[in-house]
């Protein structure tokens, strides 16, 4: 392919790509049901001002009027964060325009399990800020819980401050906590716990385990953070902690990262090569048809093989907002053509259900 045919091919590409998200915004309608937004985050102003006084990764520092958050290791991530990641009135107009009735709002990465000896003062903060949303708020956000597991102890008194005077939701888990995943043993009891308070768990990408193979042409986010989720829920399934915890309800973003489309090979490893089986009693792909998925991706195929793979009771509309455009989702939900009762389920029955709004 020569260089003309070759720039010809990425911006037709490109293009395409744009065109599709934007058609999708365009045609979305505001949905006749009430609607939930399972995934959509904002930055917390007082932690970001945390974040500012630091040297090490997580911190943040500002450079010709705009703030950057460095998450690490080994703080080569540098995010810009504009005025709408931290702008709650911004949040609501969006969630307006897109007819979201309510939102399960949540931080994003870097989590308080990355701050060391100061995590439980990160998470606080985090969730005191939250929880205030959903006081001043009730009608429009509900709160997802950050935990600094890095002292199990706390974390299991904070989450249960956040749940019995917070009054929020779920719990969002990173998907590795300062680079261990979360299947290892130290982490189990927050599975149990969650069990017992019947309180869903969100599965989260977190600064990416794999950022150094990914960090070349800019995939972190494409590929890295997908891998992370990918990775860590294999190796919940694999450890066995849905056998130990049945009645756990766990949601995995971004139509389960890579995993849905991997999951058969994990079944012939298990159980045809016997390699990794000594802690399940069923295929990968069993539990994995019993974990809820979210709807964000920007193509609307995978979306649909999402729902074949789990079911339409197990689908969430989410946006990802600030990073996507909540009606893009919503468009490309809608180009599915589901049964109306399918798309009220998926939109905001499921979640209502499943989050107890």
């Amino acid at each position: 392919m020569g260089d003309t045919t070759r720039r010809k091919f990425f911006h037709g590409s490109a293009a395409a790509a744009a065109l599709a998200s934007e058609a999708a915004a365009q045609t979305y309608q505001k949905p006749g049901h009430f609607t939930v937004d399972c995934q959509s985050h904002l930055f917390v102003p007082e932690l970001v001002e945390m974040m500012m006084k630091r040297k090490e990764p997580p911190y943040a520092y500002q450079k010709d009027g705009d703030t950057y958050v460095v998450t690490g290791p080994p703080g080569e991530w540098h995010r810009r964060l504009r005025k709408s990641h931290m702008d709650v009135d911004a949040k609501l107009a969006d969630m307006d325009e897109a007819g979201i009735d309510l939102t399960l709002i949540s931080i994003n990465d870097p989590g308080p399990d990355v701050f060391g000896k100061d995590g439980m003062t990160a998470a606080r903060i985090c969730n005191d800020w939250i929880g205030d949303l959903g006081r001043k708020h009730p009608k429009r956000f509900a709160g997802l819980i950050v935990l600094p597991l890095q002292n199990m102890n706390e974390s299991l008194k904070e989450l249960d401050r956040c749940v019995n005077r917070l009054g929020m939701k779920g719990i969002l888990l990173y998907s590795n906590l300062a680079e261990k995943f979360p299947d290892e043993d130290e982490f189990r009891e927050l599975f149990a716990e969650a069990e017992r308070m019947d309180i869903p768990i969100l599965l989260h990408p977190a600064h990416p385990v794999t950022f150094e193979q990914t960090k070349g042409r800019s995939l972190m986010a494409g590929l890295g953070l997908m891998f992370d989720t990918s990775i860590a829920l294999a190796r919940i399934i694999m450890a066995g902690i849905l056998d130990q915890y049945p009645k756990l309800k766990l949601v995995c973003p971004h139509v389960g990262g890579t995993l849905p489309y991997l999951v058969g090979r994990l079944d012939h490893q298990a159980l045809v090569l016997k390699r990794g089986a000594e802690n399940i009693t069923r295929a990968p792909s069993e539990y994995l048809r019993h974990i809820y998925l979210d709807a964000v991706s920007p193509i609307p195929m995978a979306i649909q093989y999402g729902i074949d793979f789990v079911g339409v009771d197990r689908m969430l509309y989410s946006s990802d907002h600030p990073w996507v455009d909540p009606k893009t989702i919503g468009g490309h939900l809608q180009s599915l053509g589901l049964p109306p009762a399918d798309e009220a389920k998926i939109f905001g029955g499921n979640a209502r259900q499943l989050f107890k709004l």
